[in-house]
C-alpha cells in the first residue's frame, strides 16, 4: 500500500505539491499551548512527503516563482514604511535590528567553525533561526547546493518559538511601558454657541491642519458646508480628524453635540462604496467631480485595515472603501458614480505586476562588484523585493498603479510563501533524514542559540541604551525575528497599533540586510 502511494506521489509532482500544501495547512493549525505553526508548516510536510518519495521534487522554477510572489507582495505593502524608517525613530529601529541580525552572524560563524558545520549549512541554521526564506534563497543561489535548505529546516522551529518566548519572559521582568499613539479618524459634532466667525468659509479657513467639516445643522435641519452660508448661535458642526486634533478645536469653538447631526438622516447621510471605477481610480480627492447638480462631500477612506483622513491629495487606489455624505436620493448616483463593486478589492494591473517582477528578476541577475569581495547580486531573493519597495514607494507612475489591494496582496503572498515552502521542502527531505540522523540534536541546538543572541541583543539595547516604549520594541524584535507568528504574539501580548508599524518599517531592510549577510559569508569563506 505505502509502495503505491510512493509510486504515485513520484509520478505525478503537481499532485504532491498541491496534497503538501493541505497537509501542512492542516498541520499549521494545530496549537501546542497557544503555539501554533502556521504556514511554517507546509515546510515540513514537504521534507516528510519529500524523504519518503524523494522523486517527487517539482520544477525548480515553482518554488521560485512562489518566492518572487511573496517578495515583491512584502515590498509593494512596506514600501513607504520602508523609506520612512530610513530617518527618524525609524533609523533608531533599524540599528537595533541590524545589531541583533549581525550578533546571530557572529554566533553562527562561531559555533560553526566549532562544530565543523560548512559554510552553506551554517547560513542556512541562521536563516531558518531568523525565519528568513530570502536569506534562504540567496544562500542557495550563493552555495550553488540545497545544504542551507537543511540547516533552514532544522532550526526554523526555534526560530518562530524562540522569539515568542523571549517576549513572554521580557514581560514578566520588565514592565511594559506604551508610547501615546496617536487615535485613529474620528468624527466629532460641536455645538457654536458664539460662532467664531461669520461663514463658512472663514471657518474652514480657522481649522487645524487635518480637520475636515464635514456638515452644518441649522434650523433642526443638516446640510452640506457650503462657504457662503453664515453661522449664527445655535448652529452645529460636523468635523473629522484625529481626536486630540479634534479635542484643541472643541476648546476653540465650544462644546460637544449631543449628536443630533449624526442622528437625523432624513436631509443627509452616509454612504460607503468601494472605488472600482477606472475613471476615478489613481484621482486625488481634490479632483473628484460628482455629477452635475450633486452635493456631495467625502468623509473618510478607509483602505485595509486603515481608515484615512480624506486629505485633498490622497489618491483613491482599487478597494478603498470612501465614505460619502449626500442626500438619500442621490445615494444610488453615488454608488455608480465610484463603481462600488466588491470585486475591486482583489482588482490590480497585472501590466504592472508583470512588469515590476520582470525589473526585480533583472536586477537580481546584475552581478554588483565588491572591491576586495569580488561581486555579488541580489538574486531572485533581493531583486524583486528592493525593486517592489522602491514601486510601493512610488505607488503610482503616471497611469500605471503599483498599489495592489491588501486583500489581493495577501492572497499572493501567502500563496507564493506556500508554493516556495512547498517545493523547498520535497526538494530537501531526503537530505534533511540524512543529516539530522547524523547530527541529532546538534543542529537545532545551534539554532536556539542564534536566535536567543539576535534577541538579547535586540530587547537589551531598546530597552536600556535606546529607551524605547514597549509597543516600539516588541515591533522592532518581531521584525528582527521575521516571522508573522511572534507578530501576531507581540500584538496579541500589547494590543498597540505601533507593534505592526515598527514591524513594517524594518522588516523590509532587515531582509536585505540577511540576504547581504548571506551572500557575503559564502562568498568570502566557502571555496
Amino acid at each position: 500500500m505505502l509502495e503505491s502511494v510512493r509510486q504515485l506521489l513520484e509520478q505525478s509532482p503537481m499532485l504532491t505539491l498541491f496534497a503538501v500544501i493541505g497537509l501542512g495547512y492542516a498541520l499549521g493549525q494545530v496549537s501546542v499551548l497557544g503555539f501554533s505553526l502556521g504556514v511554517g508548516a507546509v515546510l515540513f510536510a514537504g521534507l516528510f512527503v519529500g524523504a519518503m518519495t524523494p522523486k517527487a521534487a517539482p520544477p525548480g522554477m515553482v518554488g521560485s516563482i512562489g518566492l518572487i510572489m511573496f517578495l515583491y507582495g512584502i515590498g509593494i505593502q512596506y514600501g513607504r514604511q520602508f523609506f520612512a524608517g530610513l530617518r527618524g525613530p525609524g533609523l533608531k529601529w533599524n540599528l537595533i535590528a541590524c545589531a541583533g541580525v549581525l550578533a546571530a552572524l557572529a554566533v553562527t560563524l562561531l559555533l560553526g567553525k566549532v562544530a565543523g558545520i560548512s559554510v552553506p549549512l551554517s547560513m542556512g541554521l541562521f536563516s531558518g533561526s531568523l525565519t528568513n526564506t530570502a536569506a534562504l534563497q540567496a544562500a542557495i543561489d550563493a552555495a550553488g547546493s540545497a545544504d542551507p535548505a537543511i540547516g533552514y529546516s532544522a532550526t526554523y522551529p526555534f526560530g518562530v518559538i524562540g522569539p515568542i518566548f523571549c517576549l513572554f519572559a521580557f514581560a514578566r521582568f520588565v514592565k511594559p511601558r506604551l508610547a501615546a499613539v496617536p487615535g485613529s479618524v474620528k468624527t466629532l459634532e460641536i455645538a457654536l454657541s458664539e460662532p467664531p466667525c461669520e461663514t463658512v468659509a472663514d471657518l474652514i479657513s480657522s481649522l487645524p491642519p487635518g480637520v475636515e467639516l464635514i456638515a452644518i445643522r441649522q434650523g433642526g435641519a443638516n446640510k452640506l458646508p457650503e462657504a457662503h452660508t453664515r453661522l449664527t448661535a445655535g448652529d452645529a458642526v460636523l468635523l473629522v480628524g484625529a481626536p486630540e486634533t479634534l479635542e484643541k478645536t472643541q476648546l476653540a469653538l465650544g462644546p460637544a453635540a449631543p449628536g443630533t447631526l449624526i442622528k437625523d438622516r432624513k436631509a443627509l447621510d452616509l454612504v460607503r462604496v468601494f472605488v472600482s471605477r477606472p475613471e476615478i481610480v489613481g484621482t486625488p480627492l481634490w479632483k473628484v467631480a460628482f455629477p452635475e447638480g450633486m452635493d456631495a462631500k467625502i468623509a473618510e477612506v478607509r483602505r485595509g485595515d486603515s481608515l484615512l483622513f480624506p486629505h485633498p491629495d490622497l489618491l483613491l487606489e482599487y478597494g478603498d472603501c470612501v465614505g460619502v455624505v449626500a442626500s438619500r436620493e442621490a445615494l444610488p448616483h453615488i454608488r455608480r458614480h465610484f463603481g462600488d463593486s466588491l470585486k475591486s478589492t482583489a482588482e490590480f494591473s497585472y501590466a504592472s505586476v508583470g512588469l515590476g517582477m520582470s525589473l526585480g528578476v533583472l536586477l537580481g541577475l546584475l552581478k554588483i562588484p565588491v572591491p576586495g569581495l569580488g561581486s555579488f547580486s541580489l538574486g531572485l531573493a533581493g531583486g524583486p523585493l528592493l525593486v517592489a519597495l522602491v514601486l510601493g514607494q512610488f505607488r503610482r507612475i503616471g497611469s500605471l498603479s503599483w498599489h495592489i489591494p491588501l486583500s489581493a496582496n495577501i492572497t499572493l503572498r501567502n500563496f507564493g510563501l506556500t508554493l516556495f515552502l512547498a517545493a523547498l521542502g520535497l526538494g530537501s527531505g531526503g537530505p534533511f533524514v540524512k543529516t539530522v540522523s547524523e547530527t541529532g540534536f546538534m543542529l537545532p541546538g545551534i539554532g536556539a542559540v542564534i536566535i536567543l543572541a539576535a534577541m538579547l541583543v535586540v530587547l537589551l539595547l531598546g530597552q536600556h541604551v535606546f529607551k524605547l516604549s514597549s509597543d516600539d520594541l516588541y515591533g522592532v524584535a518581531s521584525g528582527a525575528a521575521g516571522n508573522p507568528a511572534i507578530l501576531a504574539y507581540a500584538n496579541r501580548a500589547l494590543q498597540s497599533d505601533r507593534v505592526d508599524a515598527a514591524y513594517a518599517t524594518i522588516f523590509p531592510s532587515m531582509t536585505i540586510a540577511k540576504i547581504i549577510c548571506v551572500q557575503v559569508v559564502i562568498g568570502i569563506l566557502h571555496p
